[in-house]
């Protein structure tokens, strides 16, 4: 089985900006249950994927990721997947042994910029950048799932 273990945090300033390029996103989900369980289809630049996550528990859950043929993930995306999506520029940041990957949204989540760190332990502690404000790993608030459902721009 597979195991996400990731910390979020909100992002200040613009310091990260010049540190990693972006390559857009769009994502969707086909389910979204309230136990936090979700089926996501996702485009990332030239590539489709779909995944699978469980609840999230602290600052883990299951992940499974399959790869799939971009044409059949636009097509669920246009298709299949609930309205809105979500759009954002990917970031990916190598700082020292760990990548930040830091989100950029766009559309209805637009001003909302987001890090996140996958982490090979729960408790691996970890240097924050500068540019990290506060954590916001078990807020549910800022899950994508939760933000194509009640986008940033409506809070």
């Amino acid at each position: 089985m597979g195991i996400e273990i990731e910390r979020k945090f909100l992002v200040k300033g613009d310091r990260w900006r010049p540190l990693g390029t972006g390559e857009l996103y769009r994502q969707g989900y086909l389910t979204a249950a309230k136990d936090g369980c979700t089926v996501r289809v996702r485009v990332a630049g030239d590539r489709g994927y779909l995944t699978v996550k469980g609840k999230t528990v602290g600052n883990q859950r299951s992940e499974f990721e399959y790869q799939i043929p971009v044409a059949e993930a636009e097509e669920m995306l246009n298709t299949l997947c609930r309205q809105p999506q979500i759009e954002k520029t990917r970031y990916k940041i190598p700082l020292g042994s760990l990548v930040w990957e830091v989100d950029e949204f766009a559309g209805e989540n637009a001003g909302l910029i987001v890090a996140e760190v996958e982490l090979s332990d729960p408790e691996q502690a970890i240097d924050l950048p500068e540019w990290i404000d506060q954590e916001v790993s078990t807020d549910p608030r800022y899950f994508n799932a939760y933000l194509a459902q009640v986008p940033f721009q409506r809070w």
